[in-house]
Formats: structure tokens, sequence, C-alpha cells
């Protein structure tokens, strides 16, 4: 986490110094304001919901439904919870940081993860808009066994991963 906010920070201090540098300092910093109105208020609620999952979670049912030990129906959970999640990353990543907190076996929270991104049932209607109903029901359906497949790899991947 500390290495990733480095990062960014590098990456803000370059990104002003060009602003700057343009004499656009003061547009970037309203650009920057109005998007914290939008999503400040969403990120706040999303922090609120982790939370109460967090709470929520006991640690028996974790064991039970979420954990490694848990095989195919942790997948399967996390398949559809990703399915079901609105809002995308901006909910889904404070609620994978608190399932981490749980315990919850990685091969379960990559599935949620893949699930989300790719088969949120928040896109289905976008896509469709955007590209059709027969092509966004083949990307859904050429997508659907992913996200397991995704959190089977973890599984048997994670041992071998030390970081």
């Amino acid at each position: 986490m500390k290495a990733a906010m480095a990062v960014m920070a590098a990456v803000l201090l370059v990104l002003v110094g060009v602003v700057a540098s343009r004499g656009q300092l003061h547009e970037a910093a309203r650009a920057s304001w109005a998007q914290a109105g939008q999503i400040v208020p969403l990120l706040v609620l999303a922090l609120l919901v982790a939370g109460c999952a967090e709470v929520l979670l006991s640690r028996t049912l974790v064991e039970r439904w979420l954990s490694d030990a848990a095989g195919w129906r942790g997948i399967m959970v996390a398949w559809g919870a990703g399915i079901l999640t609105p809002g995308g990353s901006l909910v889904g990543l404070p609620l994978v940081a608190g399932m981490a907190r749980l315990g919850v076996g990685a091969g379960v929270i990559v599935t949620y993860l893949a699930s989300l991104a790719m088969l949120s049932i928040i896109r289905f209607p976008l896509e469709v808009g955007f590209i059709g109903g027969r092509l966004a029901t083949l990307r859904f359906l050429g997508c659907l066994l992913l996200p397991p497949l995704a959190g089977l790899v973890t599984r048997l991947v994670a041992p071998l991963i030390r970081i």
C-alpha cells in the first residue's frame, strides 16, 4: 500500500509540474474538485458498506463459505457476489480489503474481482446500449466461466508466490 501511494504521489508531482508549466494549475484544481464532488460521496458510502460487511461476516462464516478450505463453494459465492455488486471497483475494492482482513481465501477474492470486472450486472444494460444486445450477450457468455477459472488458478498458484 505504501509503495502504491509513493508511485501515485510521484505521478501527481510530475502531472502538477506539467500542468503548472502550461499555466493551467487553476483549471486542474477546479476539475479535480468537480471530480471529488462526484466520487467522494460514493467512496464514503462504499467504505461504510465495506465496514458493515466486515463486521457482519463472522470468522465462522468466512471459514465455512469464503476460505480456501471452502473449495468450490467459496468460488461460486464469490462468482455470484461479483455479478450482483453494484458500483464496480469503487464499491468492490473496499469490500475486498475487508474480506482480505477477515481471511477470505485468495482464490475467492480473485474470483470476486474477476466477476465484478467482467460480469457485473450494472455493465450489461450499458453494453446493450452501446454495442447492442447480441454482442453484449456474446461477451457476457464468453466471460461467464472466466472468474471461477481465475479463482481455481489462483488457488493452485498462490502457495508458490510469497510477496
